[in-house]
C-alpha cells in the first residue's frame, strides 16, 4: 500500500480541523484529538492515545522551530519541566508494563482519566485570570528555590497525565507556568510550553509505539491536516478574540468529557 492510499479524508479533516484550533488557541490538540479518535472514529483509546502523541511531537517541533527562531523559549523552565516529565513519563510506561494491565481495562482508565483531564483544561481555560489573581493574593512571589521545584513537580504531574491521557501539555502546563512565572510574557510561556512538549510526547509516543498502540494510517492522515490547518490560524488568529475561542472550546471540551465519563 503506498503512502497516498494511507491518507484517509475524514483523518484529514479532523487533523485540520484540530490544527486549526490549537493554532488559535495554543491550547486543544490532545484534549480534541483524542476524545476525536476515541468517540468519533472508535479507535482504540490506547491507539488513540499513541497515535495522538506522536502527532503532537511532529506537529510542535514546528511550533517549537518557529519559537526558537523567534527567541520566545525559556530553555531553562524547559529543562526544569523536562527533568520531571520525562522520568515520570518513562516510570508510568514502565508501571503500566510490568503490571500487565489487561487492555480493556487500561483502556476503561484511559477514558475515565482523559475524562477528568479535559474537565479539569475546561476549568483552566475558563477561570484562568482568576486562577492567577488568587494565586498572586494568596500566594505571593515564590523564591527561586521554591518555584525550580513547583517547576519540576509539574513536570512530574504532566509527565503522568500526557501520557496516559495525551491531554495535559497544552492549557494545563501553560496555566501552571502563569502560575509560576508570571514576570514572563505570555508568547515566553507559550513557547516555553510547546518546547517542553516536543521530547515528552515523543518519549510518550514511542513508549506506547513499542506495544503496538499507534496507526501510522491515521497519524499521516492527521498530520495532513493539521499542518496546513496551524499555518492558516496564524493568519486569522490576531482577528478573533481570544476569550471567544477560550470559551468555546471549554464548553467542547465539557461536553466531551461528560460523554467519556458516562460511557
Amino acid at each position: 500500500m503506498t503512502l497516498l492510499e494511507t491518507i484517509h479524508p475524514l483523518f484529514v479533516l479532523s487533523g485540520f480541523a484540530v490544527g486549526f484550533l490549537v493554532g488559535m488557541t495554543g491550547v486543544g490538540g490532545g484534549s480534541l484529538m483524542t476524545p476525536l479518535l476515541i468517540l468519533l472514529f472508535q479507535v482504540n483509546p490506547l491507539t488513540a492515545v499513541g497515535t495522538d502523541l506522536i502527532y503532537a511531537s511532529v506537529t510542535k517541533s514546528g511550533g517549537s522551530f518557529v519559537h526558537g527562531f523567534n527567541k520566545t523559549i525559556d530553555w531553562r523552565i524547559v529543562r526544569r519541566l523536562a527533568s520531571g516529565s520525562i522520568p515520570a513519563a518513562l516510570l508510568t510506561l514502565g508501571t503500566l508494563y510490568l503490571l500487565h494491565v489487561d487492555q480493556a481495562a487500561h483502556s476503561a482508565l484511559v477514558t475515565k482519566v482523559l475524562g477528568v483531564a479535559l474537565i479539569c483544561t475546561a476549568a483552566a481555560l475558563v477561570f484562568r485570570r482568576r486562577l492567577l489573581a488568587t494565586y498572586s493574593q494568596r500566594v505571593g512571589v515564590l523564591s527561586d528555590s521554591q518555584t525550580r521545584t513547583y517547576t519540576i513537580l509539574t513536570g512530574v504531574l504532566l509527565g503522568v497525565l500526557v501520557t496516559i491521557t495525551s491531554v495535559g501539555a497544552g492549557a494545563l502546563g501553560v496555566t501552571a507556568l502563569l502560575l509560576l512565572y508570571p514576570e514572563l510574557p505570555v508568547v515566553r510561556i507559550a513557547g516555553t510550553d510547546i518546547a517542553h512538549a516536543v521530547p515528552l510526547t515523543l518519549v510518550a509516543g514511542m513508549g506506547h509505539f513499542a506495544n503496538g498502540g499507534i496507526d501510522t494510517g491515521i497519524l499521516v492522515s492527521l498530520l495532513c491536516g493539521s499542518l496546513p490547518g496551524i499555518l492558516l490560524a496564524s493568519l486569522f488568529a490576531p482577528r478573533v478574540p481570544d476569550r471567544v475561542l477560550r470559551i468555546v472550546l471549554a464548553v467542547t471540551l465539557t461536553v466531551v468529557a461528560i460523554r467519556l465519563l458516562s460511557a
